[in-house]
């Protein structure tokens, strides 16, 4: 009977050992792809809230492209009311309900633009206000992303301290729109108000 070779007993102790460590490998693998899965759905929630701000904005933008139109048409048109009804106690208290109205619409949207910095929280390596003034050098900085980046944990403290900053910002430009789109409703209101009660003046 032939004993068997050297080579034969490495290669099926080799093979022994791939099967022991296949667990392993599976393991691994499966957290590498769960490790993935996070980041991007970490990203993923960014993006999200960050499409959301930007929806806030073009909503405020259409309403002052629509106030800018708006203001057009009853300045070249409201001399001529005033001078027909001047004397007008309700339909020059209505036209002053509409202009309240309407800055008030406007403040909001414009309030809507305007960059809104969240900076009581803790240094954040996505935050570009602490980038250049929390992590010192642009060399340390770069040492310390790359630190943080190797630790998981961490890495994904920082990306939820971020997503839920910038949910706060999206929240309150959608509160500055809210506020925009009711104002610009009443106004709307009122001055549709004003148009009849100066048409039923005028014709009747």
């Amino acid at each position: 009977m032939d004993k068997p070779n050297k080579t034969t007993k490495e290669k099926e102790r080799f093979n022994k050992g791939k099967e022991q460590n296949e667990p392993v490998r599976k393991l691994i693998k499966y957290e590498n792809g769960h490790t993935e899965e996070l980041v991007d759905h970490y990203w993923g929630s960014i993006n999200y809230v960050f499409s959301l701000i930007k929806a806030s904005e073009i909503k405020a933008g259409l309403i002052l492209s629509f106030y800018g139109i708006l203001l057009n048409l009853i300045y070249q048109n409201i001399a001529l009311i005033l001078s027909d009804e001047s004397s007008n106690t309700l339909l020059i208290t209505l036209l002053g309900v509409w202009i309240v109205c309407t800055i008030v619409s406007i403040y909001y949207s414009i309030k809507c633009f305007i960059p809104k910095i969240e900076g009581n929280y803790d240094k954040n390596i996505f935050f570009f206000g602490d980038v250049i003034s929390k992590f010192g050098t642009i060399r340390e900085f770069s040492q310390t992303f790359y630190n943080i980046s190797l630790k998981e944990v961490e890495l994904f403290d920082q990306l939820g301290q971020q997503i839920y900053i910038i949910s706060k910002i999206s929240a309150f430009k959608f509160k500055c729109v809210n506020r925009a789109i009711r104002f610009l409703a009443y106004g709307l209101l009122v001055l549709f108000m004003a148009i009849i009660y100066y048409a039923i003046i005028k014709f009747f």
